[in-house]
């Protein structure tokens, strides 16, 4: 099927932003994807995964079924296609801090910020990440692509924590139960800041979790 084809029906305008030139059928088609995506945020968050239909995704997005199905084969699809955009944003954010030429608690305070920002951009939207974890507990194809970069970020901390206790930074600990504390304190942070944003009114909560567990498992030199 043809882009043009499939996305045929589409109440959009085929105009470009400018509106100085018509749309190409690879910008269409992009603008349809991105119509159907937001759509699905929309509806899988305010109505819930299972109880959306594809029907329903296309109402909202104002497109046909011939253009939904030319982009996802599935609604599982489209959720999938959700979820992998924001969780491969972390886990490059997460590696690049990890690769920094700092000591372990100094990189460990970097990585603190990224639970306020992600916390920042899960506000209002606590439905869908209570849905992406609802939905990883019974479909193997969601549960993979969620546990995956959690299972990295377990394994990065890890080697961050032996390289703290390398270099004298760290107290002697047990290095996978300590990245398991870190990923724990991090998505319970995320989770709590989306259900009650009060808590998390500064900005800066992240890195004093951060500084409260370092208090336990610094060798007390200095970061």
């Amino acid at each position: 099927m043809y882009a043009a084809d499939a996305d045929a029906g589409v109440d959009a305008d085929t105009r470009d932003r400018s509106g100085e030139r018509p749309m190409t059928n690879e910008e269409r088609s992009d603008a349809t994807r991105t119509r159907i995506l937001d759509a699905a945020i929309a509806r899988f968050t305010f109505e819930g995964y299972d109880a959306t239909s594809v029907a329903d995704v296309c109402h909202a997005a104002g497109v046909s079924k011939g253009a939904f199905y030319h982009h996802f084969d599935t609604k599982q699809e489209v959720f999938v296609a959700l979820l992998e955009p924001w969780l491969a944003e972390l886990d490059a954010a997460v590696t690049e801090v990890l690769a920094r030429e700092e000591s372990a608690p100094r990189r460990l305070i970097h990585l603190a910020t990224l639970v306020n920002r992600v916390t920042a951009e899960g506000r209002g939207r606590i439905p869908m990440f209570l849905e992406f974890w609802r939905q990883a507990a019974k479909d193997p194809s969601v549960w993979h692509v969620t546990v995956e970069p959690y299972r990295r970020f377990r394994a990065s901390f890890v080697r961050l924590v032996n390289e703290g206790v390398d270099e004298g930074s760290l107290r002697p600990v047990d290095p996978d139960l300590t990245a398991l504390v870190l990923v724990s304190l991090g998505v319970g942070l995320v989770l709590q800041g989306a259900l009650d944003p009060e808590c998390a009114a500064r900005g800066d909560l992240g890195e004093r979790a951060i500084a409260l567990l370092l208090d336990g498992i610094s060798s007390g030199g200095t970061p």
